[in-house]
């Protein structure tokens, strides 16, 4: 591979899409490697963490029906079971489920040697101030990734499946739900979520590109709050603790992030003032 003129050590395009090729390949490896492990655990992986929130002993369910009894109130989370089945009408269903939910385990489980994969690949183009101040990003993001996760798989799931498996139009119309709905609805909670609480790693970079200031997110913190509302009552049964206990989490990330937003401000406003100095 040609070498750009100038500096031996500079890399050229050709040169970083190969390096990018092998990071990419070593991440592979990984979460291949996990989803093997996934796919011989699958009656823990089906029966224990996918088919869980199906069950009204399930522990969210169980904690919701607990608070609503010692308030003195009836509760649909005491019920004893979900008015639903979970069904396969395909016969290569329960084998595409048990590969995809096993590559999909993959990657959850192998997030942060992604992460640490992409942070090898970006980390030489910047300098040694930022490598040192972004010291602590793969287990920081790594962290509210299993956050996320865990959130979405015992607040956001549970609740979804137990509006949406407990809704009828009609009682003449059953709830009986492929299996690929079924595990599709948790996978979207917990990615989704997990995702989600990525937000104040976002917004680091964000602001430290120049498309992200405090003043902007705070201009639009009720947009926010109305949209994280609006999602909490789709997402949630049709009461309001369901709708805030989702709420919560996402609005204290919104104003987790404005403050790291400031942070960062502050820092490259040192850094110019220490740069810039009367002659």
């Amino acid at each position: 591979m040609a070498k750009v003129k100038g500096d031996p050590n500079e890399m050229s395009f050709l040169d970083h899409l190969e390096e990018l090729r092998w990071h990419l390949i070593r991440s592979t490896i990984a979460v291949v490697l996990i989803a093997c492990v996934a796919f011989l655990m699958k009656k823990f992986i089906f029966d224990t963490l996918l088919l869980g929130p199906s069950q009204m002993s399930f522990p969210t369910y169980r904690m919701f029906c607990d608070i609503a009894t010692s308030l003195g109130f009836e509760s649909a989370f005491c019920a004893d079971k979900l008015p639903f089945t979970i069904q396969s009408r395909q016969m290569a269903a329960q084998f595409s489920a048990h590969i995809w939910t096993s590559i999909w385990a993959g990657v959850i489980v192998g997030f942060p040697y992604i992460l640490y994969e992409l942070w090898k690949f970006i980390s030489p183009g910047l300098r040694d101030n930022e490598r040192k101040n972004s010291r602590g990003f793969i287990l920081i993001a790594s962290l509210l990734f299993f956050m996320g996760v865990l959130f979405g798989y015992y607040v956001v799931a549970p609740l979804s499946i137990n509006f949406l498996g407990t809704y009828q139009v009609s009682e003449m119309v059953l709830n009986e739900f492929d299996l690929d709905s079924y595990v599709g609805t948790i996978k979207a909670a917990v990615l989704a979520c997990g995702v989600l609480f990525e937000l104040p790693i976002i917004i680091y970079f964000l602001t430290k590109v120049g498309l992200v200031t405090p003043e902007i997110m705070k201009k639009y913190r009720k947009i926010a709050l109305v949209v994280v509302l609006i999602l909490s009552a789709i997402i949630t049964p049709p009461d309001v603790a369901s709708q805030i206990i989702v709420s919560i989490p996402v609005l204290i990330l919104y104003q987790i992030s404005i403050y790291i937003s400031k942070v960062v401000l502050k820092r490259e406003a040192k850094k110019l003032g220490k740069n810039v100095r009367p002659s």
